[in-house]
Formats: structure tokens, sequence, C-alpha cells
């Protein structure tokens, strides 16, 4: 299925994604490994293939028709969002043949023109926006790395593309859907529940899985959750979201389509420890100026 992408120059309707990012393409590099936003039409395709290699080939979702006969991940998302992408240059062949991870990123903008976020599907979002109405949110979904490249400084290299983007945009928070493997929320029981009891958003902040969808993560006693075996059952994506200083919405949402069992990631900027910023931002600040 082909995309139909727009050309934009810097100057362009804040409701369409910027493809091309104004201070150069380059949003952060580590070694052999460089981010930034795709660019054309296949790079987004080579992106869209390497979550099918994830999301279907190892994690077994269940794609459309259309999408499995493709062998590519795509939705109606995919035409507005910018995709952030993992380029590794040691690579030999076309960039499509280097990308090794992506992330997709939705600014508020954009959103409220093609009908809101990705995550409103799953989690009842619209009072935190309405509460933040002076900030602008930023979704961040579909991350996904291939298996020999899932490393720190992969991770590290996703944040500081990510950190580079909401910059460049005035982001005031990210949010977005984080993934457990299965559609068992028992068998992470002790993950949910040090989640729900230590990490649970709360007050302004406050989101909810939508009622029909709500799975319980206050599956332990606070008393009976072991803190650091916790940690190790979870997912790196979500460890590393902690550690920035994230929050997690009320409830779990079961994707029987994706396989996953779905927490509500809430990161307000001014939440960010302090020390990461200091870290992210020394070196993509320059990325965003």
């Amino acid at each position: 299925m082909a995309l139909e992408f727009l050309k934009h120059d810097v100057n362009a309707n804040p409701s369409q994604p910027l493809l091309l990012h104004p201070a150069g393409e380059i949003l952060g590099r580590i070694g052999s490994l460089e981010t930034r936003l795709a660019r054309n039409e296949r790079e987004v395709d080579a992106a869209q293939a390497v979550r099918f290699r994830v999301f279907v080939e190892e994690m077994k979702a269940q794609l459309p028709p259309d999408a499995m006969r493709l062998r590519r991940d795509v939705d109606v998302f995919d035409s507005f969002c910018d995709h952030l992408l993992v380029i590794d240059r040691a690579i030999e062949g076309d960039v499509e043949d280097q990308i090794v991870g992506t992330y997709r990123v939705l600014r508020q903008q954009v959103a409220m023109s093609h009908g809101g976020f990705y995550s409103a599907s799953e989690f009842e979002i619209g009072p935190m926006l309405e509460r933040h109405s002076d900030k602008q949110f930023m979704e961040l979904g579909r991350s996904c790395v291939l298996p020999a490249y899932r490393t720190k400084r992969t991770v590290e290299l996703l944040w500081q593309g990510n950190w580079a983007y909401a910059l460049r945009h005035g982001i005031g928070a990210m949010f977005g859907c984080a993934s457990f493997p299965g559609v068992r929320p028992e068998e992470h029981a002790l993950a949910l529940s040090f989640l729900h009891h230590n990490v649970k958003v709360s007050g302004e902040w406050a989101v909810s899985a939508r009622p029909e969808l709500h799975r319980e993560m206050d599956l332990m006693p606070r008393e009976g959750v072991d803190a650091r075996k916790a940690l190790a059952a979870m997912p790196p994506l979500i460890k590393g979201y902690l550690r920035l200083g994230a929050m997690i919405g009320e409830g779990a949402v079961v994707d029987q389509a994706f396989n996953t069992t779905d927490v509500l990631v809430v990161l307000p900027i001014a939440a960010i420890s302090a020390r990461y910023i200091n870290y992210y931002g020394a070196d993509a600040g320059r990325f965003a100026s």
C-alpha cells in the first residue's frame, strides 16, 4: 500500500507532519548508528517492514490480511505521523537496508487535525489533555528495534532523537502505550503491581484505561512486591521510561491483535530527571536548535 506524503518546508502548516528536521537530518549519532526522521515513502515502508519483523514474526501479532500479505505493519496513522529511524551506516546497501529501529511520533497539533491520538482507542486521555491545555503533547508509539541492536546505546540514541524532536516542537509532555508480551496480565502480576503501587499517575496527570477495556494492575499487595525482582521482570522500554521519571496510567488493556498487555506511560517534560536532561540535552540540544 503506497503512502502519499506532502513535501513541507520549515514554514509549513503545523497541523501536518514535519518530514525534514529544519536543522538538518541527523538528530543524534553514536558510533555507526544515527537517528533522524524518515525523509520519504521508501524509508517509511522500510520502517514498517522492521515493525512487521518484530511485531508479527517475533511477537506473533495478527494484522489485517492486506498487511500480512505485504509483510508490513501499517495503519492509517502512518500517513500523518513522523517516523524516527535508527540507521546503522556500517551495513552495506541502501539506507532502507540500514534501518534497525524505529519510533512513531505524533504531535498534538497533527493528531487533532486527523481525528485524535492512537492511544485514545485504549485509554481515556481526553481529560488529561484538557487539564493541560497550555501544553503541547507528543505521542510515542510503535517502538521497536531488531534483536541484534537491543543495546543500551540504541535505546539512548532513540531517546536522543525523541528529546531533540521534543525540544524543537516545544513539547510539554510525552505519552504512549508500552507493552508486556502476551494477553494474560496475571503472568506479569509482579511488574504490573509494582507499577500500580509505586508510579501510578494521580492528580492533574490522572488517566485510566477505557472502562470496557480496563484490566486490574493491582494483582499483588504492596507488601508482597519485591521491587528488585519487579524491575528485573519489566520490558526494557518500560524500565527506560521509569528511569526518565515516567508515571503509569490506571489499568492495563489487553490487545489481542498484537498479543500484548498495554499500559499507558505519561512523561511530563518537567518530571524528567535532571541528570537525564543534562545527559541528553548537552548533545540533543544542538540538533534541535
